[in-house]
């Protein structure tokens, strides 16, 4: 197995981490919602019932889960997927723009969130290391893919 392959592997393995991360805020409550980073207004949203902390979480669950199986479709785990090598950009640059921009944006915006999360300062930075890991992953197995289709 090439290098570019065990790349995508790894990326949809962790991506895929990420979605059941997603699931498991929405069975842990409010107090994982603070953990993870969702902030403190999304956490009182979980704990008064409203269904939109769920919803949301749920949603980026979706989304990471559709990009673990392009990982996987990419890395040959799975059937080839359409606009694979297309979508497999996309996704890398998501992550790789999330993660330059993560830190950034949270000390030049001035939204409540934001101030929330100036105090997790490690936090957002551990969390865009990661992130931008994710997107060299993504980046460097699609551009391998790339080169030997």
């Amino acid at each position: 197995m090439d290098i570019g392959n065990r790349l995508l592997i790894a990326g949809g393995v962790l991506t895929g981490v990420a979605a059941l991360l997603h699931i498991a805020m929405i069975l842990g409550g409010a107090d994982w919602y603070r953990f993870f980073g969702a902030g403190e207004e999304m956490a009182k949203l979980a704990a008064s019932g409203s269904t939109y902390p769920a919803m949301n979480a749920a949603g980026i669950a979706v989304i990471l889960g559709i990009w673990t199986l392009y990982a996987f479709s990419g890395a040959g785990v799975v059937r080839r997927l359409p606009f694979l090598r297309s979508v497999l950009a996309l996704i890398a640059v998501v992550f790789l723009m999330r993660g330059v921009i993560g830190v950034p944006m949270v000390l030049l915006m001035d939204d409540p969130y934001a101030i929330e999360l100036r105090a997790r300062m490690m936090f957002v930075a551990v969390t865009s290391v990661i992130i931008f890991s994710l997107g060299l992953c993504y980046a460097i197995g699609t551009i391998l893919l790339w080169r030997r289709s």
